[in-house]
């Protein structure tokens, strides 16, 4: 029997509201229990002064293979999750082609065993092509292992197809999860539709585009009773459209981006793409709803919308440059300096939304340390300090704005299915289990 022992570190594990010190055994793959065993262990993992959490998971990542291959592939772009400190990613089907058909999600789980660094599960279009015309063959896509259905970077603008995909997902329980976004309002738009924009000349996207769409999609869920998952919610009425919903008992989720409650659109003054991105950064009220959201429990999910982006790309004029940052290898640090540090989440509270919370969302047995269940875990050293150099990444893109930032906290060693995945800056692949 193959053990691992990690010894001494605080576990936290929200799934069980579970928050002390003390010894975490993992054996064949599992989560075995909370005391050494009484015989000799492969490995011991010294973990006294560590945070020792569950995997993290993300729900909202873009690996860009098949067809831009350029910015990101499904090997470099795990190996970012994993220096990360996250297990398990949900890929986003914005690709080209894009993952409609039982052989596109055949493709990228091929691509994620033979990377063989996290897990990877597969969000699939609700619509053929992305094109919002026809319903993709959802029933076919979830045997074929999707967990989720979304049309990202596009919304789903057609309301009855939308309705139509609610009534049909829920005899498989998946969510549909939207881009909130209403593209008559925000054509040709740079950055947040106000002040700042205003100043500066740049055609602005305004926050009511998110807002009328949401409200569509919460009356649509509502409706129908299906899931709806509002993607990267960034605005104040949208938080508190959610928030209402959710006490009239509409099944609605929703996430945030690590950018969104960190920056604001005066960082547009620079005029530095990096900052570009969609929805965008809005205003600093805006900036306080994501977090109040947070705090109250309103926002389900902490993601990244990881979003690479081949450099030349990224190089061009602001008007012309694509949307999207770089996030899997800052998202932690940017929770624990920004979040946890202030007193604004206590680290229970965050890892419940970069755990037990998209678990469940996508409906998987994972994000918990419960002994039976798949010994995926990170290991976090809350105190250190480090600076952001986008050169040293994994990623193949280096569109972040975060660059030369100081954080603190980072993953120090990461295991997945009971396998040493990741360890002090360093990919590996140590079979313990």
């Amino acid at each position: 029997m193959a053990r691992l022992l990690i010894r001494g570190g605080r576990i936290i594990d929200p799934a069980q509201n579970l928050d002390r010190v003390g010894d975490l055994l993992i054996e064949d793959g599992l989560i075995a229990g909370y005391e050494p065993p009484d015989g000799p262990c492969d490995e011991v993992l010294h973990a006294e002064g560590k945070i020792v959490s569950p995997g993290l998971i993300d729900m909202h990542v873009h690996l860009r293979e098949p067809g831009n291959e350029e910015a990101e592939t499904v090997e470099t772009g795990t190996a970012a999750a994993l220096a990360g400190g996250f297990t398990t990613v949900a890929c986003i089907p914005n690709t080209r082609p894009p993952i409609d058909s039982q052989a596109a999600v055949a493709f990228i789980q091929n691509q994620a065993a033979k990377a063989d660094h996290c897990r990877v599960y597969v969000v699939a279009c609700v619509s053929k092509g992305r094109e919002g015309k026809e319903l993709a063959e959802l029933g076919q896509l979830v045997q074929a292992g999707a967990v989720a259905f979304s049309d990202d970077g596009d919304p789903v603008e057609n309301s009855e197809l939308l309705r139509r995909a609610f009534e049909y997902c829920q005899m498989f329980d998946k969510p549909i999860l939207n881009h909130a976004e209403v593209r008559e309002l925000t054509r040709n738009g740079v950055m947040h539709e106000g002040l700042v924009s205003l100043v500066l000349g740049l055609p602005g996207m305004p926050a009511e585009a998110e807002d009328v769409m949401t409200s569509r999609d919460i009356s649509l869920a509502e409706a129908t009773g299906g899931r709806i998952h509002i993607m990267h919610v960034s605005s104040v009425e949208s938080v508190d459209m959610i928030r209402r919903a959710k006490t009239r008992g509409v099944r609605v989720t929703t996430e945030v981006c690590p950018h969104h409650f960190t920056l604001n659109d005066e960082c547009l003054r620079s005029f530095d793409s990096n900052f570009k991105m969609s929805p965008p950064l809005r205003g600093q009220r805006h900036v306080e709803a994501c977090i109040a959201g947070l705090v109250d429990g309103t926002i389900d999910v902490i993601c990244t919308d990881h979003a690479p982006h081949a450099a030349e790309k990224k190089m061009q004029e602001l008007d012309k440059a694509p949307f999207g940052i770089l996030g899997l290898e800052t998202a932690l640090g940017l929770v624990v300096t920004k979040l946890i540090e202030p007193g604004h989440l206590s680290w229970l509270q965050a890892l419940e939304k970069m755990t037990v919370n998209p678990a469940r969302i996508l409906g998987l047995e994972l994000g918990t340390l419960q002994p039976g269940r798949p010994a995926d875990v990170t290991v976090i050293d809350p105190d250190i300090r480090w600076t952001v150099d986008k050169n040293q990444f994994r990623s193949k893109s280096r569109n972040t704005p975060f660059h030369g930032w100081e954080l603190q906290g980072r993953a120090e060693t990461v295991i997945v299915d009971g396998r040493i995945k990741y360890r002090a800056g360093e990919l590996a692949s140590v079979a313990i289990a």
